[in-house]
């Protein structure tokens, strides 16, 4: 493993800045002290900061050369609205509020790399260092697009990377094409005639409908689309009635779906139409869906993608740069800013997953790993000498 001495040098100053955002969580569209903390970093540094997209974001230019060409790298910075477990010193000192998906760590790490591409620059044209607000539900990458990133940032390419327990330390996951899945949310509303629940003739049930439907709905995956196609329909709640002697009025079922390709996406809305139609039909209830379009396919194009595994195979060899993994049905908003520009999202091995002496991401225990960070960094360095050389 190839880890860039300038990086190496200076990883444990960007250590001691991931533990600290890491005790100060800030979630979606208030990460203020975040913003702050990058942009002083960037400023020491000499690197141009651009401040003002989605509320949040900050911005850093790097140029070196005369060369016309340009990429932008892009962390998130935001944390999870979840209870942290954890009881090491820097711990969350906010209740409710923890980096349970690693997000401290990818601001670091790009915060390293800047650090090595401002002292060096040898490269030829302009980095673009994007930290994102609000990928966790917010959306922040289609914010800062909306908001105009591309107009500011004219780059040909940008690029982004997750750290992935259960990926051992060391390797990466480099995969052409789909490599997170859309995540498209669903309401459903079963409105029927409340009544005695001794007498449940005088009424309507919405919770036999609901139940009903909940079992119909599982049927779209495996009986409506082509087995080749992959996609997940979970009902993740059913709530309906109060009381143990009433029939309620109605049932409220939430859940999500996801998939790799609009097409599939289409497919599954309108096979839930049907299905919703049907069991008002059969159980006499009305039965309302709405459908909510989420964060799209993260879908890498192939040639970015390749820029990105000659650049890991430079550091840790071509065996430890998995280009066949399966995607994941995770969903991402990075996939907002492929939409717009070719680029590729790569995995970095965060060690053990669940069940392997570590946690998987969201989880109250998850913690990144410390010992990725200069890795990770010198992985951003190289991707710009490689591509800018």
């Amino acid at each position: 493993m190839t880890i860039l001495p300038h990086i190496q040098q200076n990883a444990p100053r960007f250590v001691a800045l991931r533990r600290d955002i890491h005790a100060h969580p800030e979630t979606a569209f208030e990460e203020r002290r975040t913003a702050e903390q990058v942009a002083e970093v960037l400023t020491s540094l000499g690197i141009e900061v651009r401040r003002g997209l989605a509320e949040t974001g900050v911005v850093g230019v790097i140029r070196a050369g005369s060369g016309s060409r340009a990429i932008g790298l892009r962390a998130d910075m935001d944390a999870l609205p979840l209870q942290e477990h954890n009881l090491f010193p820097h711990r969350s000192r906010h209740d409710g509020r923890m980096h349970a998906c690693g997000h401290d760590g990818h601001t670091a790490m790009l915060l390293a790399a800047a650090d090595y591409l401002a002292t060096t620059r040898n490269f030829d044209g302009t980095a673009y260092l994007i930290f994102q607000p609000a990928e966790e539900g917010g959306g922040g990458a289609r914010v800062m697009v909306d908001q105009g990133l591309f107009d500011l940032c004219p780059l040909e390419a940008v690029f982004g990377m997750h750290n992935w327990p259960g990926l051992a330390a060391g390797k990466f996951a480099v995969m052409p094409g789909p490599v997170m899945a859309c995540a498209d949310q669903f309401d459903i509303v079963v409105r029927g005639h409340g009544a005695h629940a001794a007498m449940p003739h005088q009424g309507a049930d919405p919770l036999v409908a609901g139940a009903a439907l909940v079992q119909a709905l599982q049927s779209i995956v495996s009986r409506s689309l082509d087995p080749l196609d992959s996609a997940v329909l979970s009902v993740t709640r059913f709530h309906a009635g109060d009381a143990y002697n009433i029939i309620p009025e109605q049932a409220l079922l939430a859940g999500t779906v996801r998939a790799f390709r609009p097409e599939v996406q289409d497919q599954m809305e309108a096979a839930m139409e049907r299905v919703c139609n049907g069991v008002a039909t059969t159980y006499g209830v009305q039965v309302t869906l709405d459908y909510q379009r989420g964060y799209p396919a993260t879908v890498n194009t192939p040639a970015q993608a390749e820029w990105c595994r000659s650049a890991a195979t430079s550091l840790v060899g071509a065996e430890n740069v998995h280009t066949d993994l399966r995607p994941s049905m995770g969903a991402e908003d990075f996939s907002c800013m492929l939409q717009v520009k070719p680029g590729c999202y790569v995995w970095l091995g965060n060690g053990p997953g669940e069940g392997e002496g570590g946690c998987t991401l969201h989880n109250p225990h998850y913690d990144f790993n410390d010992e990725i960070l200069p890795l990770g960094a010198s992985y951003w360095a190289r991707l710009v000498e490689q591509v800018l050389a």
